[in-house]
């Protein structure tokens, strides 16, 4: 990891592989929920409303996802002191927001039909909810402290300890009683037919390299921004020490 600790190198290869994976994961997606929404049958049971399945799920899955990213990029600052470690975790934070909110939205819209409400407080529903307060808060204090020049290893204790949520998620199905359908994919076993298992996959994919492409460019607006801050400081130093001496 510490090969890629150089900014210059990170953004060599960064530069590259950002238009990559997002043209890739654009046609992936574009393909896969063309099918899903337009081709795929309905499903016995929830109908046509399960097509929603093809958004909500990637979602889920990259919401949890974005904070293992944070909790990762925490880890790596903490132990190993990473130079790109808290600027990866502040790039996959806002996208790890943004797909939370559309899961919990998507899910809203599925649960009016299935369930016959918009909102339930069970397990699955309240953690993700906790997720993307989570979100909020870690954007919140990783943008103060980049601000006020604080370490930003409190952020990064922050999203050590928000990782407990995640595992949360994914159980809270099997721990308590919930009206959320339990996981329909587990260790290489899928409940779920084909015609609508691929498509998802598809889409997953497909969403995870979008995701991939936006925490690179957002780290690599991060350093931008790092990077002018630090010449704007030492043209001010030099200006001031320039001061001094005409004063001598």
């Amino acid at each position: 990891m510490h090969g890629f600790a150089n900014p210059k190198r990170f953004l060599t290869i960064a530069r590259p592989l950002t238009p990559a994976l997002l043209v890739l994961g654009s046609l992936l997606l574009c393909a896969s929920l063309a099918y899903g929404l337009f081709v795929a049958p309905a499903e016995r049971l929830q109908g046509e409303t399960v097509r929603i399945l093809f958004v909500h799920v990637p979602a889920a899955w990259l919401g949890m996802a974005g904070w293992s990213v944070i909790a990762m990029a925490s880890i790596a600052e903490i132990v190993w002191r990473h130079p790109l470690a808290a600027i990866a975790g502040r790039a996959a934070a806002v996208p790890g927001a943004l797909f939370t909110a559309i899961c919990l939205a998507t899910g809203s819209l599925w649960g009016r039909p299935a369930w016959g409400t918009w909102w339930e407080w069970d397990g699955r529903l309240t953690s993700m909810l906790v997720l993307l307060f989570l979100y909020f808060g870690y954007i919140a204090l990783a943008g103060a402290t980049a601000r006020e020049g604080v370490s930003s290893r409190i952020s990064a204790i922050f999203g050590i300890v928000g990782v407990i949520n995640v595992p949360v998620i994914h159980y809270s199905v099997l721990w308590w009683y919930s009206i959320h359908q339990p996981p329909s994919l587990s260790m290489g076993k899928s409940a779920m037919a084909p015609e609508f298992l691929w498509p998802l996959l598809a889409a997953t994919l497909g969403f995870s390299l979008i995701f991939s492409a936006v925490v690179l460019l957002r780290m690599r607006a991060l350093l931008a921004d790092a990077q002018a801050e630090a010449r704007l400081r030492r043209k001010a130093l030099d200006s001031d020490r320039g001061s001094a001496q005409g004063d001598w």
